[in-house]
This record gives C-alpha cells, structure tokens and sequence, in this order.
C-alpha cells in the first residue's frame, strides 16, 4: 500500500481526529520500530520501540467496517508486537469513538489516561483523547 492509497482510506474514515496526509503517512512510514499490517478494505500502522508497541491508527473502509477486518487486524498488531519483543500496547483514542473503543475493550484494552481537549473538531470544538494499554505475553 503506498501513501496516497493510505492516505485516501484515512480519509474516508476519520474527521476527529483529522485523516492524515499523504506525506505523513510516508514520514511515519519511514521512522524506527513502525510496521504496516495492510488488508483489501484497510491498513494497521504500529510501531515497537524498546518493549513498548504503539498502535498509531487503524483504518477501514466505511463499507466493510463491523464486518471484522478491524479485529484482525488490531489480533495481527498484537502478534507482531509480542514478536517483536513488546510487553506492553498501547493507544490513543477519541472519546467519541464508540466503535473503536468497544473493538479496543474486547481485545484487552483498558483505559489508563485521558488528554483533555486533545482533538479538535471541524466545528472548532474539541475531544478528549482516551490512552488505553494492556499487557501482551506468548498467549495474546
């Protein structure tokens, strides 16, 4: 998957927080520790530094969403994490967000921060970012 397809997906599936750019996919693409996890309706980005992984974003097409690419593909982030040497994941994410949160929950997720105002909507309003972590091990 190249930056302007990435970019194009994330369009379609994120206002709040804003959808990322062509040449932000292509910089985060290229810094330390990160992975790609592409799929035909969608992509995972992660990265592992040290012992710690990072879930940056996930994205799914609007037409396939609910239909359990998100799970695996968040199941395919955990497993590369623990292979990558992770003890621990973790993510941020909107407050708003019911579908992801309920995806991140079922998945072992549990929320151990908050930014207030974090996000900003394309009202100018803003949105709190949630911080959820969870343990990874050789059963994840």
């Amino acid at each position: 998957m190249t930056p302007v397809l990435l970019a194009a997906i994330h369009e379609l599936c994120f206002t709040t927080p804003r959808a990322w750019s062509e040449a932000e996919f292509d910089s985060i693409l290229a810094g330390p520790g990160v992975f790609l996890l592409p799929h035909e309706f969608g992509f995972l980005i992660g990265r592992v530094i040290a012992d710690e992984a990072e879930l940056l974003t996930v994205a799914v097409h609007p037409n396939r969403q609910r239909s359990g690419i998100g799970i695996a593909l968040v199941k395919q982030f955990l497993d590369e994490a623990v292979k990558r040497g992770a003890a621990t994941a973790f993510l941020e994410v909107g407050q708003r967000n019911k579908p992801a949160r309920a995806l991140y929950e079922q998945m072992g997720f549990v929320e151990t921060g908050r930014r207030k105002d974090y996000y900003r909507t394309p009202e100018g309003g803003a949105v709190d970012a949630l911080t959820l972590s969870r343990t990874l091990g050789p059963e994840t």
